[in-house]
């Protein structure tokens, strides 16, 4: 199928896009007008109304006026800027970690500022941690926002503020060039006539929009997106199903001699549900076609085992393998278990990650090109096109949903040829319900680990309010003297790495004031790799007791010896995130674990539901089940899920009521409409990838 015939208006026609802005946006996968306006806000914010400070919310968002009172830098362990605001109500402070002198130099005495942030209480009074703000003069008051305030995912070097205007001169040259005026089918969700008109609406809702409505994806104009990305998803997965059927594999007749030499070094049987799942594989890996199947299994039910199985399959076959994982944690986990399991087998195994050195990296290149190097671990460094393997015969992506359409598909393209795929298997721990999963993933044979490993003691689960926060940590000092390890991960409701590193580090600071006995350590996003793994090895190697962190630690730390974990705020997460993070206990044969669940109340009906569920069960379909009963019209604390279908707009969990309906509509186009399903697919993935090379 030709790449979208549709998307024929490079990002540089816009103003403003150079070289370096349009690097910026490439990484988005931003690269025309038409991928600019399909990159939808996921969320909102609301900047129509100036709140007074003596009437501002705490926890919540607001945005703030008045006049700068003072500025300083100060030093408490670290360096900060401080700036003291008054409106004529109240005061509060704006506090920056990260500022240039310029941003000091800025913040003159008796010019007024404007801030949008989340306000917290703290002793000194109410404060933003690094709130958007605008400084400006008395006589020179800007406007206040007419309409609500798109936010996007972005990346290094392109702040919201240019996206947003970027996409807002996209959307005025559309109409100017008479792209994308194609009509929207309005008997449906009587939403907008025309795609412009609704991605109008979609990047700048009008101030009588309900945003409660807007923010749980219900609004008729969203639905009606929602309900054609759907269909486009749902075309191309047939599209793919039909194109893999038509390819072959690689063939890989040979049994492994050395499967049996691997399950002995494991000390362990695998469970039947393993057994199945690789009996499935190994048919597909003897077949004709190439094999695309989805591994589904509970955290530490043993997938990576099973992949392993495969990939040694592969190997004794003489052909090569990528693993390939969303985090550089993650991938070096996995090379740690392979390298210790195929030891003494004769199979190199090597790891690519953003972080190897140019030197390493080149050899390892080199070495992997002249067919020296059997399985190769990494990150999205395999992407890269100097990344060149001698015979891929499969690829194994773990954590599929934290990648793109257009990713696992190009890592295809790494061993493919005209009438040829390597084989892929695809592992996920986030349990979807199999009705779900069989809309959602149409193009891939689905295989279930629904057993744990034997000896494996369900973590127990249990819930405490905040008021009795400090006999917990009490029983943490005793827990931790007794030689146990264990996790405390605070969570923030801002989508904010900023924010959250700063949360971890309030906590970090307040528990070693109070357990001045024990050996604490902190990991978050915003540390640099080589903090983060630092901290990570110092906890699994002892030195470290309690490892403070946030839900950076949700996959690829495998440390058995934790057996307790705290988790703060735990009504700000989705139940799937927490099934995740409490997987990181419970990891060793015949020691019980812990995950305590450290609530602030009141709780609102939903988030106690959740909280049953935690303590009720640890099966992570019927959590999941449970989640899609919950997250029916949207969950603002949840998970998006979007990643299961690389989509902009819809959200399989939310949106399942629409999930059959698309499916049926797009059975239909096929048949009726051929040309109308083209155009939706160029419109909603087109640009993305090319479906004739995966």
């Amino acid at each position: 199928m030709p790449s979208g015939s549709l998307f024929l208006h490079p990002i540089t026609k816009l103003r403003g896009v150079g070289p370096k802005i349009s690097e910026s946006l490439n990484k988005l996968n931003i690269r025309t007008v038409e991928d600019a306006l399909f990159h939808l806000p996921y969320r909102y914010e609301d900047r129509t109304k100036i709140t007074n400070v003596n009437n501002t919310p705490i926890g919540l968002p607001a945005l703030l006026q008045g006049e700068i009172i003072s500025s300083q830098i100060v030093f408490r362990g670290r360096r900060m800027l401080f700036a003291e605001i008054y409106d004529g109500t109240g005061r509060f402070k704006m506090r920056l970690f990260h500022f240039a002198m310029a941003q000091k130099n800025n913040l003159k005495k008796g010019l007024m500022i404007r801030c949008y942030g989340v306000v917290q209480l703290r002793p000194t009074g109410k404060e933003m941690i690094h709130p958007q703000y605008q400084v400006f003069n008395k006589g020179e008051i800007p406007p206040i926002d007419k309409s609500f305030t798109p936010v996007y995912s972005t990346t290094t070097n392109l702040q919201q503020g240019r996206l947003r205007n970027l996409i807002k001169v996209g959307l005025s040259y559309a109409r100017k060039n008479d792209i994308l005026n194609q009509k929207l089918d309005t008997s449906r969700f009587n939403g907008c006539s025309s795609i412009i008109e609704a991605l109008e609406f979609i990047h700048n809702p009008s101030i009588d929009t309900n945003l409660e409505i807007l923010s749980k994806g219900q609004h008729p104009t969203q639905k009606q997106l929602i309900y054609e990305e759907l269909i486009a998803h749902m075309l191309c997965s047939g599209l793919l199903k039909k194109e893999n059927d038509k390819r072959i594999g690689p063939k890989l007749p040979l049994l492994s001699k050395k499967k049996d030499v691997f399950l002995k070094k494991l000390g362990f049987e695998l469970t039947n549900s393993q057994k199945l799942s690789w009996l499935d594989i190994l048919k597909d890996l003897k077949g004709k076609s190439p094999m695309r199947r989805l591994l589904q299994g509970d955290v530490g039910s043993g997938k990576t085992v099973v992949g392993a199985l495969a990939i040694l399959h592969a190997t004794e076959n003489s052909y090569q393998s990528a693993l390939m994982c969303p985090t550089e944690i993650l991938a070096e986990q996995h090379y740690e278990n392979l390298s210790k399991w195929f030891n003494g087998l004769n199979i190199k195994v090597a790891l690519l990650t953003g972080s190897t050195s140019n030197r390493k990296r080149t050899k390892i290149i080199q070495e992997l090109y002249d067919g020296k190097i059997q399985i190769l671990i990494g990150t999205h460094a395999l992407f890269q096109s100097d990344v060149i393997f001698e015979k891929l015969g499969l690829t194994v992506i773990d954590e599929q949903q934290r990648f793109g359409v257009h990713q696992r598909f190009s890592l295809l393209q790494k061993g493919g040829s005209a009438n040829q795929s390597p084989h892929q298997l695809i592992m996920t721990a986030t349990p979807i319900p199999r009705t779900l999963a069989m809309t959602v993933y149409g193009s891939l044979e689905i295989s279930i680990i629904n057993e744990m490993p034997p000896g494996r003691i369900p973590v127990q689960t249990s819930a405490r309010p905040n008021s009795m926060r400090n006999k917990v940590i009490k029983r943490i000092e005793q827990i931790c003297l007794k030689g146990q390890k264990v996790y405390w991960v605070c969570t923030l409701i801002e989508d904010s790495e900023e924010l959250e590193a700063q949360s971890a580090q309030d906590l970090f600071e307040e528990i070693s004031k109070l357990l001045p006995n024990l050996k604490i350590g902190i990991v978050h996003g915003k540390l640099k790799k080589l903090e983060k793994n630092r901290a990570i090895n110092n906890f699994r190697d002892g030195e470290v007791q309690l490892l403070v962190c946030t839900t950076v630690i949700e996959v690829g730390v495998d440390i058995p010896e934790a057996t307790l974990m705290i988790i703060e705020n735990p009504e700000r997460l989705g139940l799937s995130q927490l099934h995740q993070l409490r997987g990181r206990v419970g990891r060793q044969a015949n020691l019980i674990s812990h995950c305590l669940l450290l609530y602030k109340e009141p709780l609102n009906e939903i988030a106690k539901q959740r909280i049953h569920m935690m303590e009720k069960t640890n099966d992570g379909f019927e959590i999941a089940e449970k989640d899609l009963q919950l997250r029916g019209a949207g969950d603002i604390y949840g998970l998006r899920q979007s990643g299961l279908m690389d989509l902009k707009i819809a959200d399989p969990i939310r949106d399942s009521d629409l999930l059959e309906s698309a499916q049926r509509e797009a059975i239909e186009l096929t048949k009726k409409d051929k040309f109308f399903a083209q155009i939706l697919v160029d419109r909603w993935i087109g640009s993305k990838v090319d479906y004739s090379d995966t």
